[in-house]
């Protein structure tokens, strides 16, 4: 029992050191899976169990103003990852077809795996939505489905950022990058209130722009 268990920690510490981008070592949070699957653990573990908890015998708090920010800064750093993905390879030199990682340390390369990283880190402030639904006791938004699917994110994308900070599979950070400045967005003009919410007449096509995503992501990945 302890080869086995001492063979397991061998070839974690290999495939750590040895099968990872070199370039990522060093990076904030990179250097182990531990503190982000710490972080995702502990996220669900607050979205449903210790906010609810906590927000039980509270009043629901209004955060219009704190929404209107936060919605605004998300639609920014949303902009900000799409256009350093557009910049880092997708608008141009990128393949379609199938694109290999540059392991580099070109100036294109360190920019492509930097955006990684931040696409990385824009997972955990994603996880905001969730306080602000528990904060105003809107318990009914933080379904299950909700809560893995945040959680579960920045997990999977470590794992990118990790072995491959660049290639083929950020098309999915771009598309997602993108889906986010429209969904945003709309969250910011609907915290505006009724002045504001006429301008958002699109929101019946949100589901249908999310579900485009999916395909265009599919249809990328399995060609």
């Amino acid at each position: 029992m302890a080869h086995l268990v001492t063979s397991v920690i061998d070839k974690y510490n290999d495939v750590l050191d040895n099968y990872s981008d070199p370039r990522v070592h060093g990076w904030a949070l990179m250097s182990s899976p531990v503190p982000t699957l710490a972080i995702c653990l502990f996220y669900v573990y607050f979205s449903k169990v210790m906010g609810p908890r906590i927000m039980e015998n509270r009043k629901p708090l209004n955060l219009r103003s704190t929404l209107i920010v936060y919605n605004f800064i998300q639609t920014i750093f949303s902009a900000w990852i799409f256009y350093e993905y557009l910049m880092s390879g997708w608008w141009g030199s990128y393949s379609f077809r199938c694109q290999p990682v540059d392991y580099s340390s070109s100036p294109m390369a360190l920019r492509m795996a930097n955006i990684c990283w931040w696409y990385y880190f824009s997972k955990f402030t994603e996880f905001m939505d969730t306080l602000f639904f528990i904060l105003r006791k809107k318990f009914s938004h933080v379904s299950t489905l909700h809560v893995i699917h945040h959680g579960c994110m920045p997990f999977s994308v470590w794992m990118g950022v990790k072995f491959a900070a660049g290639g083929h599979s950020t098309f999915f950070a771009l598309l997602n990058a993108f889906v986010h400045i429209v969904m945003y967005f709309y969250y910011m003009l609907a915290a505006m209130g009724p002045r504001y919410q006429k301008f958002i007449w699109w929101k019946k096509y949100l589901t249908t722009f999310q579900m485009v995503q999916f395909v265009l992501i599919f249809t990328h990945q399995f060609q």
